[in-house]
């Protein structure tokens, strides 16, 4: 029973971040939220690697800029194509280096779940295909590296 609690855990743990982003993601991509551009005005310094960035948003339809908030990784002067949230409240980063940045909590997630049908077997007691799965794990878990790495690259860049 403790075996089948830990692999739930697991999947949970490696499951939960692809659930958290799919709002981001559809900011990102332009399914929700109005599109415009996001000027950086402001970035403050909250400690411990902490921003609090504000900005000012003009929605690609016009009307007078608004203030809101930025993604935290930006930088005072930054100009970038951004989503509005239908809240109003939040501007995040769109187009191609959005939706990567969007992805990179995914892919850790999905780099987690590398090694879970080893782990799985072994339990089991399988000695077929376990140098399989272990070759396999190790596949998974570098995408998931990989494209942790893409998506903190084009958050940052």
């Amino acid at each position: 029973m403790g075996k089948v609690i830990l692999v739930l855990l697991w999947l949970g743990v490696c499951l939960l971040p692809m659930v958290f982003a799919v709002r981001d993601l559809q900011l990102a991509t332009g399914r929700i939220g109005t599109p415009g551009t996001l000027q950086v005005i402001s970035c403050e310094d909250l400690g411990e690697g902490r921003y609090d960035c504000k900005g000012m948003f003009t929605s690609d339809t016009g009307g007078a800029p608004m203030p809101v908030d930025a993604s935290p990784d930006s930088s005072a002067g930054d100009v970038k194509r951004a989503q509005l949230t239908p809240e109003g409240d939040r501007a995040a980063p769109a187009g191609t280096m959005g939706v990567l940045a969007a992805l990179t909590l995914p892919a850790v997630g999905f780099g987690g779940l590398g090694f879970l049908p080893y782990v799985i077997m072994y339990w089991a007691g399988a000695r077929r295909r376990r140098r399989a799965a272990v070759i396999g794990g190790w596949l998974i878990t570098a995408a998931g590296v990989a494209g942790m790495l893409v998506g903190m690259v084009a958050a940052y860049s």
